[in-house]
């Protein structure tokens, strides 16, 4: 076949060059049309429009067998290395759709959001969530995070924000300590270690709450809740527990609460991602969760 001027500037459809390199790597219409779901006849009909456009012959017919020319044979092999990149190219695309990069403190993400890991997993099982835990605020764009749960009284305005709840601070350490050292009544408290965080909510008001002079000797200061909490459960101290990073420690037994007295705290927890950027629907999986979580 010779092609024409009007030819030699026609493009084929897309859809039969997907058929030929279908039929040619099976070498059969019937199985090629099987793969793409068309009759035999659709696959031949398509490989002759194709034929017909390029003005050179792909397959060679002899009654029932079907092989491949050589122009045939060269198209298939650049079709087929074509098609391999472009579904990489849709499969990557997919996935960077369900690629969620989160950003919370570390305490949050061991002592809060590391428990509950299976649970997200469960409930989102098409998220590929990647959690980065740092205590300093984080750059959306430079350090490619999609969102954060922060911990402060009000979010900046350059961020969409959703309340995700408050919480309350109260005195927690192991059984086992508030047993050695007599912790009945908050008075009580001169003769325990206390440990002290960076949390705006400090031993001095927590006594002044509970009615009592603070005059009890500071202990080690730690700058990361979680390692604070930690030195708690194994019979350091007493720290300043903040609810939500207690509350597993204390169903499970691994802390107490000694005394019902509480501050309410100053900072409260913020899912919050750039304002005037449109959210992923995995990002939306992701506040939506998270929203329940703090409701139950």
């Amino acid at each position: 076949m010779r092609l024409s001027m009007r030819q030699a500037h026609v493009k084929p459809p897309l859809r039969s060059l997907q058929v030929f390199e279908t039929a040619a790597r099976y070498g059969s219409f019937t199985a090629a049309g099987e793969e793409l779901g068309i009759t035999q006849s659709g696959v031949s009909r398509q490989v002759s429009d194709l034929e017909a456009t390029l003005g050179v012959a792909l397959f060679l017919r002899k009654g029932a067998r079907l092989s491949v020319t050589p122009a045939g044979e060269r198209l298939a092999r650049e079709l087929a290395e074509a098609f391999a990149h472009t579904w990489s190219a849709v499969a990557d695309a997919r996935r960077s759709d369900q690629v969620v990069t989160l950003s919370m403190l570390p305490s949050v993400a061991t002592r809060w959001f590391a428990p509950r890991l299976a649970n997200f997993m469960a409930a989102n099982p098409d998220i590929d969530l990647r959690i980065t835990a740092s205590r300093h605020l984080v750059d959306f764009a430079s350090e490619g995070v999609d969102a954060a749960i922060r911990y402060s009284p009000v979010p900046s305005r350059d961020l969409a924000a959703i309340k995700l709840g408050t919480e309350t601070v109260t005195p927690v350490c192991s059984a086992t300590y508030a047993k050695d050292h007599a912790l009945h009544t908050p008075a009580d408290m001169c003769r325990a270690t206390l440990l002290c965080g960076d949390i705006p909510e400090d031993w001095p008001a927590w006594f002044d709450a509970a009615g009592c002079p603070f005059s009890s000797a500071s202990g080690p200061r730690l700058g990361d809740d979680g390692a604070i909490l930690q030195a708690a459960v194994e019979g350091q101290g007493v720290a300043l527990g903040r609810s939500l990073l207690v509350a597993d420690d204390i169903a499970t037994g691994r802390l107490v609460a000694p005394f019902p007295v509480t501050l309410d705290a100053s900072h409260a927890y913020w899912f919050v991602h750039p304002a005037g950027m449109a959210s992923t629907h995995a990002v939306e999986m992701v506040e939506a969760w998270l929203v329940s979580q703090f409701d139950a």
